[in-house]
Formats: structure tokens, C-alpha cells, sequence
């Protein structure tokens, strides 16, 4: 049986990908990197098929990427430096500092990598979006950018033992997620998407 969904004007597939979807893998506690005119987006995974995905996500936005063993078996992503990432770095950066922008939307195609990045079902049908756990600055303008686009969420701190994260509760705020940020890949194991 095929399911036919309406296109969100907020959903992954609503406009082409571009180097500045990568905002999602800075909310998901990646780090932007500067170099000249240049600047790479990095990011810790904790599975081969998330690295594979988000290397495959680079190449669709003009980014060449690649993806390296770290310690504890996590596996590190990264762009290459580019002029294409420079504008994403200069605004998440004040004062050398990475920060979230004034502002910040949040939409289908930057929700999708940081779901492809470190998203995953929980136990009680909430789902959890994890946060840079040095990142604590970051978070409330994260969590505001959530509830601007219909996704309000609770924050779960690091001493909760599943945080720092945000947890989308509730049916109609999890539909909503699985609408704006489309089907899963095919790599991705069963039970880790939203639906």
C-alpha cells in the first residue's frame, strides 16, 4: 500500500539542498571550523550508517566529505574546507565563539540531517533530538527554534542520562516531525526514524 502525503512548505523536500542545511548538524553539536576564505563543518556519529548518509548529504550540496574511526567507536564526519560553508560559520560564530544565530529557523531540510545525524526513537513514543553536551548556551535558542516551527519540546539535561536532548512528545508534534523531514533512508535500521 502507497502512502501519499502532501509536500510541507517547511518539509526536506520543499526546496533544494543547500551548504546552509548543515545549520542542522551545528544544532545536533557540530562544529564549524574557519580557514582563510574557507570554513568545514564536523561532527561525532555513533553508527557507520549515520556517517555514510551525512558523507552522501555533503555531495548533494556541492561539499566534499568524509568520514573517519575516532576513539570509543564513534566515527568522526567532516566537510572539507569550502567557500560554500563560509557564510553558515560567520553566522554561528560571535567573537570566535560558535553560537546560534539571532534568528534561527529551522526547517525539513535542517531537521533531517540532525535526525540522520543523531536522532532516535525512545521508549513511550517520544522521540529525542541530542545537543552538543558543551553546548549549553546553544540550548534555548535551539529549543525556540523548535517550538517555531510546531515542535515544542522538552529539554533533558546531561544529568537525566539521555540529555543534553530535546523530546518530542506527543502525537500531533511527532507527526509533524515526520512530516518535515521526509522518509528515511534506506541505511537507516528500523525503529530510529520518526513516524
Amino acid at each position: 500500500m502507497s502512502v501519499i502525503r502532501q509536500l510541507s512548505l517547511f518539509g526536506a523536500e520543499a526546496s533544494p539542498p543547500e551548504p546552509g542545511d548543515l545549520a542542522g548538524l551545528l544544532a545536533a553539536g557540530g562544529l564549524t571550523t574557519r580557514l582563510g576564505g574557507t570554513a568545514r563543518v564536523s561532527i561525532v556519529v555513533d553508527h557507520p550508517w549515520r556517517a555514510a548518509v551525512l558523507v552522501a548529504e555533503c555531495a548533494r550540496r556541492g561539499l566534499a566529505a568524509t568520514s573517519v574511526s575516532t576513539l570509543e567507536e564513534h566515527i568522526g564526519v567532516r566537510t572539507a574546507y569550502s567557500a560554500l560553508l563560509l557564510p553558515l560559520a560567520e553566522a554561528w560564530t560571535v567573537d570566535s565563539v560558535q553560537r546560534v544565530p539571532r534568528g534561527l529557523i529551522l526547517d525539513g531540510r535542517h531537521l533531517r540531517l540532525w535526525v540522520q545525524a543523531r536522532g532516535r526513537c525512545e521508549p513511550a513514543g517520544s522521540y529525542a533530538l541530542p545537543l552538543g553536551s558543551t553546548d549549553e548556551a546553544a540550548w534555548a535558542a535551539i529549543g525556540a527554534a523548535l517550538a517555531a516551527v510546531g515542535l515544542a519540546a522538552q529539554l533533558v539535561s546531561p544529568r537525566g542520562g539521555a540529555g543534553p536532548s530535546y523530546r518530542i512528545v506527543g502525537k500531533r508534534r511527532l507527526s509533524r516531525l515526520a512530516e518535515m523531514v521526509g522518509d528515511p533512508p534506506k541505511q537507516a535500521p528500523a525503529g530510529i526514524w520518526p513516524s
